[in-house]
């Protein structure tokens, strides 16, 4: 299948293929077709109801789209309350999380207890799991591991297509303990084999939060320390949920809307969160702010870190994309209240881990990216930085390799994701089937013979 004859076909399939495929742009504007799902405004077009995550991130006065600062709200509660509470209380968070989002509100002390003991029983994977069906078949890229990991999860289920509520539950709160596993040992697999590495397995360890399991598993010595499983949490419990129309999550709503089973709609959500346009952006962030490392000679020198950042929306620099990752949000105007809280945990960690300087360069290209953009693009778009544009950064201080960037995001959604399925089980009701319009002329058909 490699041959330069088979590679001359695809090429020649490939071409065939683009000019046959090409819409003519204007006739999306001629029969009003929201592309992306997004209005003309740039807002998202409604198309349903969730009680579960809320995305603020501006208002509409007078039909006029205006600029708000961001917030985030899981249940209904603002995500700035939650963390501070349960910082202030020197907990972790995420289980809480996990559960309020879940069940709908937050669990008292003996819920939450047992919900906890319920991930402990679970975080282990069923026997022979991890030889078969991880270590026998790695994968170079750990989201695709994750998607198959979660599939072959339905082989060893007994009950895999009952969506019955209690079922479901069953299925989600396996899930969410059992994926920090699948990818700490899909981790391991990738390192070992295609990596050169030597193979640890770490199995995992009741009484620990998910945060400290994960870097349990991932490190070869098993040691972090607290602030690192603080911030690690921290990242899990901002990356939990964001609403129903987030890429990943609409697609739950999608696939499980069908009434298929719960392994298949999770394992497609991993595959909506894998595209660098969702959840593998910080990995750009990361790429594109080594560049700049690597091609600004003073870092505090702001005109030369403007000039540079003007070279990469004029794509004259870095992968000439003319992106600013890690800037701008399709809801988020003023601020994005998730980057916002990171930020100062990442600038703690940055003191402690002797990269101040570093992180003094991202403050910098937040401050001046919009400007930079503005006067580059003639506009007034107000954008801020996202929460990609500081994960990304404070993994890198976790010494968490760039491979579980994103499978750590996944770690996180799940819990918004099963939440998300879940209500579309019990108030969706019709399986979702939007519109094409065909904008092909009718042909005929044409035998062999005379083609």
């Amino acid at each position: 299948m490699n041959s330069k004859k088979n590679e001359a076909l695809f090429a020649k399939f490939a071409e065939l293929a683009s000019a046959n495929n090409s819409i003519d742009p204007t006739l999306y504007a001629k029969y009003n077709v929201k592309r992306g799902l997004r209005n003309a405004d740039g807002t998202g077009v409604l198309v349903g109801l969730t009680e579960i995550g809320d995305v603020h991130g501006y208002i509409i006065d007078e039909i006029e789209k205006v600029p708000a600062e961001g917030e985030l709200r899981y249940r209904g509660i603002n995500v700035d309350d939650i963390v501070r509470g349960f910082q202030k209380e020197g907990r972790f968070g995420f289980e809480e999380i996990c559960y309020l989002l879940l069940f709908g509100q937050l669990p008292n002390k003996q819920e939450l207890e047992q919900f906890r003991g319920l991930l402990d029983d679970n975080r282990k994977l069923p026997e022979g799991f991890t030889e078969n069906m991880i270590l026998k078949a790695p994968s170079s890229d750990i989201m695709n591991k994750l998607a198959r990991s979660v599939l072959v999860g339905y082989s060893y289920d007994k009950n895999p297509d009952d969506i019955s509520i209690s079922n479901v539950l069953r299925q989600s709160i396996e899930l969410i303990a059992g994926l920090p596993t699948m990818a700490a040992y899909g981790y391991q697999a990738k390192a070992h084999y295609y990596d050169g590495k030597s193979l640890f397995i770490h199995h995992p360890v009741n009484g620990l939060s998910t945060a400290e399991n994960f870097l349990h598993m991932i490190r070869t010595d098993s040691s972090y320390t607290k602030l690192e499983a603080e911030i690690l949490d921290l990242a899990l419990v901002l990356h939990a949920e964001h609403g129903g129309g987030n890429n990943s999550s609409f697609t739950t709503h999608v696939v499980t809307s069908s009434d298929t089973d719960t392994y298949s709609a999770i394992a497609a959500a991993i595959g909506s969160l894998k595209g660098p346009k969702h959840g593998g952006a910080n990995i750009r962030v990361r790429k594109m702010m080594e560049d700049i490392k690597s091609n600004v000679k003073d870092w505090k020198d702001e005109d030369e870190v403007s000039c540079y950042l003007a070279k990469i929306v004029n794509k004259q620099a870095y992968d000439r994309s003319g992106l600013i990752y890690g800037m701008g949000h399709a809801v988020y105007t003023l601020s994005d209240p998730r980057a916002v809280i990171l930020k100062k945990k990442a600038e703690k960690m940055a003191e402690e881990k002797g990269r101040t300087d570093e992180y003094k360069l991202f403050e910098a290209v937040e401050k001046l990216s919009p400007k930079v953009f503005n006067e580059v693009k003639k506009s007034n778009k107000i954008i801020c930085a996202n929460v990609d544009f500081y994960s990304g950064f404070v993994y890198s201080m976790l010494n968490i390799p760039t491979d579980l960037y994103t499978p750590i995001f996944a770690i996180s959604r799940i819990s918004g994701w099963c939440a998300h399925r879940i209500e579309e089980i019990i108030s969706g009701g019709r399986i979702i089937r939007p519109a094409y319009k065909s904008v092909v002329k009718k042909n005929k058909y044409i035998p062999l013979e005379n083609r």
